[in-house]
C-alpha cells in the first residue's frame, strides 16, 4: 500500500522541484505532471515523481489528519514517530 502525502513545492528548476513535508525536503521529478505547477503548489508524490496537483485547502486538511494520526501513534506506542518517516 502506498500513502501519498501532499507535498509543498518550494523550489523549481526545469523538470525538477524541491518539496517540503513537515520540514523534510526532497527533490522530485515533475515530468509526469499533466499540468503546470508553481512554487507554493501542493502535489502528490510517488517514487520521486509528482503525479497530481492538490488544492491547497485539501492538502492542508490532509496534512492535519496525518499529523493527528502520527500524534495518536506516538501516544499509543510511547515512541517518537516522525512525520517524514511515513512519507516513503
Amino acid at each position: 500500500m502506498c500513502l501519498a502525502i501532499p507535498s509543498k513545492i518550494v523550489e523549481i528548476q526545469d523538470l525538477r522541484a524541491v518539496v517540503d513535508v513537515y520540514g523534510a525536503r526532497r527533490e522530485i521529478n515533475l515530468m509526469l505532471m499533466p499540468e503546470d505547477v508553481g512554487i507554493g503548489d501542493y502535489v502528490l508524490v510517488h517514487a520521486g515523481f509528482a503525479l497530481q496537483k492538490v488544492e491547497q485547502e485539501s492538502a492542508k486538511e490532509a496534512l492535519k489528519v496525518i499529523a493527528s494520526i502520527i500524534d495518536d501513534l506516538s501516544e499509543e506506542t510511547g515512541a517518537d514517530v516522525e512525520p517524514d518517516s511515513i512519507s516513503g
